[in-house]
């Protein structure tokens, strides 16, 4: 059966969603490698440091953290346990739920945040304005 012209619409309009956001996360991985970062590791960071500002240095349950970021809880585990191990955030144990763990900054990881910050805006300002994000032929 073939599509109606409004459902081909709707593709066109599906496939050039999703390559602005091949394009863009390229670019932001392209960007941020030369900080050892992806833009996975950054989108983590970004919401920890969110979370700092709003109140002081709070954590995040790891489930919360997948919500925001759009990874499966076992993804966001092992990106979790490489910026552990690179010393940018620090894993407890949840208060609430013995079972949960929370996720925090250090002090290493607020700097690089801050160090990176204006490098990932930059990218998505020139990745995400109208005359760059439409249709590349």
């Amino acid at each position: 059966m073939a599509a109606t012209h409004a459902e081909q619409g709707l593709v066109n309009q599906w496939r050039d969603i999703l390559a602005v956001h091949a394009r863009t996360l390229c670019e932001l991985d392209r960007e941020l490698h030369r900080h050892g970062l992806g833009a996975s590791d950054f989108e983590v960071l970004d919401v920890l440091a969110a979370s700092t500002a709003a109140d002081g240095g709070s954590s995040y349950r790891v489930q919360e953290i997948a919500e925001r970021v759009h990874l499966s809880q076992s993804a966001l585990s092992r990106l979790v346990g490489r910026l552990e191990k690179d010393g940018l955030v620090a894993r407890g144990m949840c208060a609430e739920d013995r079972r949960g763990v929370r996720v925090c900054l250090t002090a290493k990881g607020r700097r690089l945040h801050g160090e990176v910050l204006p490098l990932q805006r930059a990218v998505l300002a020139r990745m995400l304005t109208p005359e760059s994000a439409g249709p590349h032929d």
